[in-house]
């Protein structure tokens, strides 16, 4: 459907990549992947049009139907949510426009009821007269209710505006659909959907995601971004990472016969595709694993910072006991009510809610001390020495100071306020020579989250509260908070849309409602399976 040709992008002095080389076929699903700023955007971009490349060019076919995500919220604030749906086949939109043009007409001829009945036919050809149905149809099941629908653009907050953007996008199914970074800023039930929307999908679909088990569910093939150059490597991002790990262990043992490595890597991919053909992924059901040629794989060149959450004592039996908390907003409507639960020592609890995000923002607000107005009580263990990772850091990041000296004013002994030291801790975060002398007000959201993890290193708190840690992180940094939070030995309250942190680190889910809480000890993926999971007869073909 989709070719490059020696495609090239350069930025000044600097090469993003070059000669890339990629036919995009139909029924697949493509995952783009590199480090931050590797130029994952740019090149999708480019797939759309919205950038020229620096050399080579693209070859569509003829009559092929192209959609890509918009990332402005503003772009279409004077126009209908259904409308704004609708927009995505801008063929049949425009279509509606002129028959409602001609339609509106003071003096309506006969000429203008030939043009009218010309248009309607099309129109008709088109799915028209279906199309506020199947545009309403895809925004419910985003969870984009119906009294949304024909308000304009400019009354509704960004998170049900992405929504209404992700709709337009895959609004009659186009034959090429390329997103970039999709499931930010959707809630879990929309996820849901979307995951198995695209498993179901029958054209191509070109990604950018940082959502690991996102990737896993829809990936058929990876494009991996890296020495300046884009590879496509069949699978999904699990067997790309499993498979790349593999080469950089290899890499170390040069003297290593390659028959050797080639019986490694084989017998890897049998292991691997085995079991995956026991789960619900792409990748086992296109059965193309067994295709795979063992001399693609290279080792990856990114970095993955080093983070281990230490603690100065262990926690004690009594860790947090919650009675009957509740927030109320406008002095009329509880964001929760009645909330109640003991947390124990070897909890390691994920909080959730279908509600707006300011329902577990003030939640952990509350039981952090930042938020002094609300009903019912709740206690910390005596033991306890709790580290907070907000969903918003910005206000950490205001004074004009280094990265350096922004680090030493959060120690807490004098050992750890060693230069050395300090320099040691930050490169360990991916801050090596001079970057430790960045101002703190001018750094990146990556950065930044990288800059509160390194503070709660320093903390050595026995209890990790994390509200949203994957924001703006790049996989690698995901990756290695993954495995830390693992390894951790106290209990930890995480909040996060990241499907695969959870479920790799919880042991029990509680979602706040607005009525109390659901408690189970589960796994994530059996709690969204029994809550929140569509089944894949209810995903409709909107292409019919």
């Amino acid at each position: 459907m989709l070719v490059t040709h020696n495609l090239s992008l350069k930025f000044g002095e600097r090469i993003l990549f070059e000669n890339v080389n990629i036919k995009f076929t139909k029924g697949n699903c493509y995952g783009v992947i590199g480090a931050n700023g590797s130029g994952k955007s740019s090149f999708l971009k480019i797939l759309y049009n919205e950038l020229l490349p620096t050399h080579g060019y693209l070859s569509i076919k003829p009559d092929i139907r192209l959609s890509f995500l918009k990332q402005n919220r503003n772009m279409f604030n004077e126009y209908k949510v259904i409308d704004v749906v609708i927009m995505g086949d801008s063929k049949l939109y425009n279509l509606r426009k002129k028959i409602n043009s001609l339609y509106s007409k003071s003096k309506f001829t006969e000429s203008d009821g030939i043009k009218v009945a010309n248009l309607i036919s099309i129109y008709q050809d088109q799915q028209g007269w279906e199309s506020e149905s199947i545009a309403a149809d895809i925004l419910n099941n985003l969870g984009v209710e119906n009294m949304y629908h024909n308000k304009l653009m400019k009354y509704l907050d960004d998170s049900i505006k992405v929504k209404v953007f992700l709709a337009q996008s895959i609004f009659k199914s186009p034959d090429i659909l390329i997103l970039d970074e999709p499931t930010n800023g959707l809630d879990l039930p929309s996820i849901s959907w979307l995951e198995d929307f695209l498993y179901n999908y029958k054209n191509t679909v070109i990604v950018v995601s940082h959502d690991r088990h996102f990737l896993d569910t829809i990936c058929t093939y990876i494009c991996n971004l890296d020495y300046e150059k884009i590879e496509l490597f069949r699978g999904n991002y699990s067997f790309w990472d499993e498979a790349t790990k593999l080469a950089n262990k290899q890499k170390l043992y040069s003297d290593k016969k390659i028959d050797d490595k080639k019986k490694e890597l084989q017998s890897f991919i049998q292991r691997f595709s085995s079991n995956a053909s026991k789960a619900k992924q792409a990748t086992a059901r296109k059965k193309i694993l067994e295709k795979l040629n063992v001399n693609d794989i290279k080792p990856s060149s990114r970095k993955f910072p080093f983070i281990v959450f230490d603690s100065l004592r262990n926690v004690g039996d009594q860790v947090l006991r919650i009675d009957n908390l509740c927030k109320m907003i406008n002095n009329d409507k509880y964001l929760f009510n009645n909330i109640s639960f003991s947390v124990g020592k070897k909890d390691k609890i994920a909080i959730i809610s279908l509600d707006d995000k300011v329902v577990i923002n003030s939640f952990y607000n509350i039981i952090t001390n930042y938020d002094k107005n609300y009903e019912g009580c709740f206690k910390w263990g005596v033991t306890v020495n709790f580290s907070y990772l907000p969903s918003s850091v910005d206000n950490f990041f205001i004074d004009d100071i280094t990265v350096l000296d922004w680090l030493k004013n959060h120690c807490l002994n004098h050992e750890d306020r060693k230069e050395e030291n300090i320099r040691n801790l930050l490169g360990k975060m991916l801050f090596s020579g001079d970057e430790v002398l960045k101002k703190i007000n001018l750094l990146s959201g990556g950065e930044r989250m990288r800059c509160m993890i390194c503070k709660m290193m320093l903390n050595k708190g026995n209890v990790l509260v994390l509200d949203e840690p994957t924001k703006h992180l790049d996989i690698e940094t995901i990756t290695s908070l993954n495995k830390s939070l693992k390894k951790f030995s106290g209990p930890l309250l995480l909040s996060s849309y990241d499907h695969r942190l959870i479920e790799t680190v919880c042991n029990r889910i509680i979602q706040i409602t607005n009525k109390g809480i659901i408690d189970k000890y589960s796994n994530y993926n059996d709690f969204i399976e029994k809550n929140f999971k569509y089944k894949n007869s209810d995903i409709k073909n909107y292409n019919k």
